[in-house]
């Protein structure tokens, strides 16, 4: 009977831990714990790698009628491949009044690479057209439930959350691309119609959050 018990004990027992391993991953970037489609953003203010504050409603009064926010980082490969295409991103649709934001979010102690002045180093060296800030107290990353890089996130003018998801069909490989998720999801917005797909999985690096 002892030996029944020490065995259901033990049985529970792991059984909390993985749930409670589970709950503390959601806690760490699971998209289902952040921002749904439909919820407005919170406004928020990071530090550029331009040494400017920024916050969301700032391109709002600068007449945006909408926000691309991309979760990205300097050494993932993932978002190193979508670099450029991002960058495309960002002078198509800007002038279409949604303006792309870059965020890093990661812990750069955990992250070696992704610390300030790493940032600034890459921005300059690729010629960034956007603004690349850094989410150092990781509340915004946590806020929108962004998991891994490149993660985007399309807001509409009422800083409402339309699109979620990756940027195209091919993480890995821009000639490889057939749907232009994000780029498509703008025009629907243009047009006075929610983005369809509204949501799509996006693949890359986790993000490194505090524990």
């Amino acid at each position: 009977m002892k030996q029944v018990l020490s065995f259901a004990i033990v049985m529970l027992t792991g059984l909390g831990i993985f749930i409670q391993s589970r709950h503390s991953e959601n806690k760490a970037g699971d998209s289902t714990e952040g921002y749904q489609l439909g919820d407005q953003v919170v406004d928020f203010k990071l530090s550029g790698v331009d040494g400017a504050s920024h916050s969301l409603s700032d391109y709002y009064r600068q007449g945006a009628e909408g926000v691309i926010v991309i979760f990205t980082c300097n050494i993932c490969p993932v978002s190193q491949r979508n670099e450029d295409r991002i960058i495309a991103l960002h002078q198509k649709t800007s002038i279409l009044g949604f303006p792309v934001v870059a965020i890093n979010t990661n812990d750069p102690e955990k992250s070696s690479g992704d610390d300030f002045a790493a940032m600034q180093a890459r921005a300059s060296d690729k010629s960034y057209p956007f603004d690349y800030l850094q989410d150092m107290t990781q509340e915004v990353g946590k806020s929108f439930g962004a998991g891994h890089t490149p993660q985007a996130f399309l807001l509409d003018k009422e800083q409402r959350v339309r699109y979620m998801g990756a940027i195209d069909d091919s993480p890995y490989n821009a000639a490889n691309a057939s749907q232009h998720f994000i780029e498509d999801a703008v025009n629907h917005l243009k047009q006075g119609t929610m983005p369809d797909p509204a949501i799509t999985k996006s693949i890359g690096c986790s993000i490194k959050y505090r524990t």
